[in-house]
């Protein structure tokens, strides 16, 4: 089997060869720019593991696997305007560097192509393909609006987070690694075993991306840390830290998040910071992420391939249970 470093550099060199040189040139040269700005490649990585576990080379699915790269920068490129993002991957964001729209066309643009890719299969695999990817299409967006009503909603619990996150994250991730499946012409059993695995996968990698995004390192991460306290994001670690700070704390959390202080960003994400610490409440994201890796094992468990066929994606695992950025 491949390893994630091979994967990777097989799909980056892939990627490469489809750069857009179509005119206008202010509507491709930001496509091209937002895929040049690196970033894991978690998503195509999975699609092209996902059809060496049943036995394909992982070439057959570059199309699929540069499809759903697409449809993740499509998504950042959108995310980063409605949050007034400036900065992706430690460079300006495609809005800041062009114009918001700009930003939206191009971003538009990205959706297209990338339906686009899927083209290029078998009449029969590319029914069920597209039917995969309007399903996850709708799921993305689904929980972008859930996530955006979390900001200025008071009853936000921790399942109705733990579901934004599956659609908004998590279903891409378990979508990248079915449609790779499909591919390679799985069963459906083990298409669904694999989209579970990938479910729960991207369950954690969000919960670690939470944890990051308030504990991490910003040379590491490539963004500012504190972004989700300062746009009042109803994340685990503050649902969790409600749960169980003691009355004052609680108040204060409320005040921090409805924007009715006089504090700066700076201030806002120290004091914040300061209650989760109290509240251990990275502990428990550090345990929730766990749990759902775990899940997502049995999950790859229950695949009826060799064992030496699941090496890549245990890899893969390790490497996300590990990251730092």
């Amino acid at each position: 089997m491949k390893e994630i470093e091979t994967l990777k550099e097989e799909f980056i060199t892939y990627l490469r060869s489809r750069e857009f040189k179509e005119d206008p040139v202010n509507l491709y040269a930001p496509i091209n720019y937002i895929l040049q700005l690196g970033g894991k490649r978690i998503r195509p990585i999975l699609a092209l593991a996902a059809a060496e576990l049943f036995g394909e080379d992982s070439s057959s699915a570059l199309p699929v696997a540069f499809a759903v790269e697409l449809f993740h920068n499509f998504s950042l490129v959108h995310d980063d305007i409605m949050d007034n993002a400036s900065v992706r991957r430690g460079k300006p964001a495609v809005h800041a560097k062009w114009d918001i729209n700009t930003g939206i066309l191009s971003g538009d643009m990205i959706l297209i192509e990338a339906y686009d890719q899927l083209t290029s299969y078998p009449a029969e695999t590319c029914k069920d393909l597209f039917e995969q990817f309007l399903k996850t299409g709708k799921e993305v967006c689904i929980g972008q609006q859930m996530d955006i009503d979390f900001e200025t909603a008071q009853d936000v619990q921790i399942e109705d987070y733990i579901n934004m996150i599956t659609l908004k994250t998590s279903v891409l991730l378990a979508s990248s690694l079915q449609m790779g499946a499909l591919v390679a012409g799985a069963s459906k059993q083990d298409q669904e075993h694999i989209y579970n695995f990938g479910k729960n996968l991207g369950i954690a990698f969000q919960v670690q991306d939470d944890i990051l995004d308030t504990f991490g390192n910003e040379a590491a991460v490539g963004k500012k840390i504190g972004g989700d306290i300062v746009q009042n994001k109803k994340t685990y670690l503050y649902l969790k830290a409600l749960e169980l700070c003691d009355k004052n704390e609680r108040e204060q959390l409320h005040l921090f998040y409805s924007n009715k202080n006089a504090l700066t960003e700076e201030d806002k994400i120290k004091q914040v910071k300061n209650i989760f610490n109290s509240c251990h409440v990275r502990t428990y994201a550090e345990e929730l992420k766990t749990n759902y890796r775990d899940l997502s094992i049995s999950h790859l468990n229950a695949i009826q391939v060799p064992g030496k066929n699941k090496s890549t994606l245990l890899s893969l695992i390790s490497y996300l249970d590990n990251r730092t950025a």
